[in-house]
């Protein structure tokens, strides 16, 4: 199970480390305690507070890349049967969801909670407007 430093959940969360910690006081995120004696939160219960908020996160990767659409966000939704998977990450507002094999999942150690950066590419999108313009 993922576990997360408070100042990295913070980060995630886009708030200062005392926001998580008073969090974790009120009862939003339960408090659990890492090898280090730190205090950590639970990726899964982050995934969900997180899945509700929309907010969008910094991207941890520290990588330069040619891809533009990138979003960054939690695992809050993982199914694997049999050699393919999909996978659903919460960036901000947006829910990517993408199809995998089963031992990239593994590979990557993804479950619910992970955080995963998702890079789309893609040779065509379409716009749609409203049947009706507003006047």
């Amino acid at each position: 199970m993922t576990k997360l430093r408070i100042r990295d959940a913070a980060r995630y969360l886009g708030v200062s480390d005392d926001t998580v910690r008073r969090l974790v006081d009120g009862g939003t995120f339960t408090r659990a305690v890492d090898a280090s004696g730190r205090t950590v939160v639970d990726g899964r219960e982050l995934a969900a507070h997180i899945r509700g908020r929309g907010e969008q996160l910094d991207d941890p990767s520290g990588t330069r890349s040619s891809a533009r659409n990138r979003f960054v966000g939690i695992v809050t939704a993982l199914t694997v049967d049999g050699v393919m998977a999909q996978v659903e990450l919460q960036s901000g507002p947006h829910r990517v969801v993408s199809l995998m094999s089963a031992e990239a999942v593994h590979e990557l150690g993804l479950e619910v909670g992970t955080v995963a950066v998702a890079s789309v590419k893609a040779t065509m999108v379409s716009v749609e407007v409203p049947a009706e313009p507003a006047p």
